[in-house]
């Protein structure tokens, strides 16, 4: 069997204490769900599984009665994983849990940088629980809250019932401002259904699109309603409608377009932003078409560590086009844009 088969998909969830985190572990530690998780948790004590559940217990590792493990970090993250591994009959996907403030980045790294993990393992998916009623109070204190929403695949927006139908709307359209290209499904008492945020593919560049119609796509709409893409200022009036009454939204999205690429201009121009902008950048992807290759090339970063990989033929009739989204803070749109635009093939 190749790697990609017996690579296990990890989840990383990111969400403040009390958005529904723990509501949505319990129901995948208990709930017949018919899979095998392992989830990874900061304090096994936060969760106050309910002791029945429990078969058996290590020190660290728990085994639930519907065939899930959960294990407690006390460490480190790669030792937990390594520990999983060497379980007999593994598990379809393992979700981390990142504690209420901390940056998801790290966590989602650590799936890239460490090889002996990499081999084994493959990030999935990066999903954020929100909390429909204290967002806007969350954005206001704390960065981390916003990078949480930037670097997500999949935003939970939690909550929904204890709030009005137009405070539903503002928050979603924070989201969007903040992070475009993320997938939102609205709940109450995190009741999203397990496959929408297990086993996404979302970091997985071949399946990155066919799963998730959004990738990229989520500029066209908003654009279509207000106003015509070329705004003569270049300027996405559409989102600060909606946000500038909640506060100053720190991460932006600058979503290119343009033809088709010169591979020698364009690689070493990707590299070069990737490495002088990584720190500000916190995801990036895009779908690029290069000049007299006849597949699409897709991309995707996460700070400074990029993946490319071609993903499949255009179809007849499909428009070459090249499509790039950076998501993160202090971004020189204008720059960026100008120099996206000068790797596009003669």
């Amino acid at each position: 069997m190749s790697d990609a088969q017996t690579q296990i998909p990890v989840t990383v969830l990111t969400g403040y204490l009390g958005a529904g985190k723990t509501t949505l572990l319990n129901r995948i530690l208990s709930e017949n769900h018919g899979r095998r998780y392992a989830v990874i948790v900061n304090e096994f004590g936060e969760i106050g599984i309910d002791n029945d559940l429990i078969v058996e217990s290590d020190e660290e590792i728990y085994e639930m009665n519907n065939g899930c493990v959960c294990c407690t970090v006390r460490g480190d993250l790669i030792r937990v994983v390594e520990g999983l591994m060497r379980r007999p009959g593994r598990f379809d996907a393992i979700v981390v849990e990142t504690t209420g403030l901390a940056d998801p980045v790290p966590v989602a790294q650590t799936f890239f940088m460490d090889d002996d993990v990499r081999s084994k393992t493959k990030l999935d998916a990066v999903v954020a629980l929100v909390d429909a009623k204290h967002l806007p109070l969350r954005l206001k204190d704390s960065k981390e809250a916003e990078d949480q929403i930037a670097f997500a695949d999949v935003v939970v927006l939690n909550k929904t019932d204890l709030v009005t139908p137009e405070e539903l709307e503002k928050v979603e359209a924070t989201i969007r401002a903040i992070n475009p290209a993320a997938r939102i499904h609205r709940t109450e008492r995190a009741g999203v259904a397990l496959r929408e945020v297990l086993d996404r593919g979302a970091f997985d560049l071949s399946r990155a699109l066919e799963n998730d119609p959004q990738f990229l796509e989520a500029h066209d709409h908003d654009h279509d309603h207000d106003h015509d893409h070329h705004d003569h200022d270049g300027h996405d009036h559409h989102h600060h409608d909606h946000t500038s009454d909640i506060h100053d939204v720190t991460v932006k999205s600058v979503s290119l377009r343009g033809g088709e690429m010169d591979p020698k201009k364009f690689f070493p121009w990707i590299e070069k932003v990737t490495q002088m902008e990584g720190p500000n950048i916190l995801r990036l992807k895009g779908i690029i078409a290069l000049k007299g290759d006849d597949e699409r090339y897709v991309l995707q970063g996460v700070h400074m560590i990029l993946e490319g990989d071609h993903q499949r033929a255009w179809k007849d009739g499909e428009k070459h086009e090249s499509r790039l989204v950076f998501i993160g803070r202090d971004l020189d749109e204008e720059r960026l844009r100008k120099s996206f635009e000068a790797c596009q093939a003669a």
